[in-house]
């Protein structure tokens, strides 16, 4: 790890919350253009939600590659952003965002007090909740062959799993779990999916028993779920399933905190940015799932861009005398690299 959470007094030239992808990015590209830089993460480890909720999961969106798993693909993220020696602070949330003077903020966080020229606040879809069915015949059993999350894909195999839900996550799992699963069924309240087009039609071809228009109703075994009753939501027709484990992909809640009480242009629970990811308040900039504006697409490739962009016109707001567009490229490479 680079350089640890140290030196609080010291004014950073950029200080980025959150440390998942759009963060870690952030960090680099601020590197490449030779500015100081902390990162503050809530977390105990850097990766954002692809860490805390899906460390096995694919990752389909990322350019240059066809897929990638979530924790590798954090791997490489983390790599990239420590080359340049970020300061990093985890377990430490920000509550707090002052501005003292022109191009100096204080972020006061639930340990301490930090200093920096600009803020990029990357920090996602904030806490995170998964949903419940709000069913304790069901819920009963989480940790015990209910979960809502995949951290070990090998801990299903060779395992009758059932999955609920209809959108990404739970379409990739099912797919990620048919190779080594005994058998995967998944049900969906809805006739139609949320996920990717690409994602159904794989799903649709594959072994996975689809079950549309059906919701679960309750669980039965003993220590463990041994068979699942679920029902047809239009007709009301029952079948018994035989599991062993049951995923429930039912999205999360989320909150992002003190954020809201910042003084920052809000759109519901997202940050509003311009062209340049740039807040209401100069020099507090927004990138990735956290920041919206007009024809915003979510994808981790869009955040990354969006951190990119943000980290260049950091440096134009503390020196606007440098250049926005860097003197290095895909060409000249890494400044201080051959």
């Amino acid at each position: 790890m680079s350089e640890v959470c140290s030196g609080k007094s010291r004014v950073f030239d950029i200080t980025i919350i959150g440390g998942g992808p759009s963060g870690l990015f952030g960090a680099f590209y601020a590197g490449m253009r030779q500015m100081s830089t902390k990162i503050i993460d809530a977390q105990p480890q850097l990766g954002g939600q692809l860490i805390a909720l899906y460390p096995e999961k694919f990752i389909y969106d990322m350019p240059g590659f066809l897929r990638i798993r979530a924790s590798e693909l954090v791997q490489h993220l983390v790599e990239q952003a420590m080359q340049f020696s970020p300061t990093v602070c985890l377990n430490e949330r920000v509550i707090g965002l002052e501005r003292l003077e022109e191009k100096l903020f204080m972020l006061k966080t639930d340990k301490s007090e930090h200093y920096t020229k600009t803020v990029l606040i990357c920090a996602g879809i904030g806490a995170f909740t998964p949903r419940r069915l709000g069913k304790p015949e069901v819920e009963r059993f989480e940790g015990k062959g209910v979960f809502y999350t995949v951290t070990d894909i090998g801990a299903f195999a060779g395992k009758r799993v059932l999955i609920v839900g209809g959108g990404d996550s739970a379409v990739d799992w099912a797919l990620s779990l048919e190779p080594i699963a005994q058998k995967v069924t998944l049900i969906h309240r809805r006739d139609q999916f949320r996920a990717h087009e690409h994602s159904v039609e794989k799903l649709m071809h594959s072994s996975v028993d689809v079950h549309l228009l059906h919701e679960l109703e309750t669980l039965n075994g003993d220590e463990f779920p041994r068979k699942a009753v679920i029902y047809h939501n239009k007709t009301g027709e029952k079948k018994v399933l035989a599991v062993d484990a049951v995923i429930l992909a039912l999205g999360f809640t989320t909150d992002i905190g003190q954020i809201k009480n910042w003084g920052l242009e809000m759109d519901g629970n997202h940050i509003k940015v311009d062209q340049k990811m740039m807040t209401n308040i100069p020099g507090v900039f927004a990138a990735g799932d956290i920041a919206t504006y007009p024809g915003k697409v979510k994808l981790i490739a869009t955040g990354v861009a969006e951190a990119a962009t943000a980290v260049n016109q950091a440096k134009v707001f503390i020196d606007p005398k440098a250049r926005l567009q860097p003197t290095f490229s895909s060409t000249f490479g890494i400044p201080g690299q051959v």
